[in-house]
């Protein structure tokens, strides 16, 4: 598949920082329905990071799950990578693009409508939206509300995935607003049971609405 392909086929999307035993917990919220994994460290030194994004890599290549590496199109170029995710404070996008190349995936966070319409005008192959509420893993940004999620349902043609406290019991209500892929952290990394956490999602996310 092209990678506009798989990223509208996807709707499970797990955002991780290196946590203990990173590999085995990977594979079980595949096996529960992930299918596309981000490497999200902001804390740990260089080359443990690049050692846990081959690790994840390696991984994800076996199971043809996407890797995502966040901020760092080095680590994500050491790691053959399958793209990168940037922020509204890290590289332009043209320049990660040139880094990067043409195919592998681009993304881009988007907090605010001005973000977003901007976002849909450069070289990004998805983009997301959020969080719709405040959450731990975001320290000090305000979530951004339902009216943003219905905003960017409305205008955005390019997949985008929907971030802020995603758990199932939510689940329901942003597809009300419009949103049909969800990142999710703390549920599937918080959780005793890896697994059954995103086969819950899963469940939630392909269940119809009523």
């Amino acid at each position: 598949m092209t990678k506009a392909e798989v990223l509208r086929a996807a709707s499970l999307y797990l955002c991780t920082p290196i946590v203990n035993n990173l590999s085995e917990f990977t594979e079980l919220v595949i096996q529960g329905g992930v299918d596309i994994v981000q490497l999200r460290e902001k804390q740990q030194p260089d080359q443990k990071i690049l050692e846990s994004a081959r690790e994840l890599q390696s991984l994800c290549r076996t199971h043809s799950v996407p890797f995502i590496v966040n901020d760092r199109p080095d680590i994500a170029l050491l790691s053959d990578a399958d793209g990168v995710h940037v922020g509204q404070e890290d590289l332009k996008i043209s320049d990660v693009r040139r880094l990067i190349g043409s195919n592998r995936i681009l993304g881009l966070s988007t907090h605010s409508k001005s973000e977003l319409l901007e976002a849909i005008s450069l070289d990004v192959d998805y983009i997301s939206v959020g969080p719709i509420e405040q959450t731990p893993t975001k320290p000090g940004r305000q979530g951004t509300g339902e009216e943003f999620l219905v905003f960017a349902s409305q205008f955005v043609k390019l997949p985008f995935f929907v971030t802020g406290g995603v758990d199932p019991s939510k689940i329901a209500r942003l597809k009300e607003l419009g949103a049909s892929r969800f990142v999710v952290v703390r549920y599937l990394v918080n959780a005793e049971d890896p697994k059954a956490a995103a086969s819950a999602l899963k469940a939630s996310i392909q269940r119809k609405l009523t």
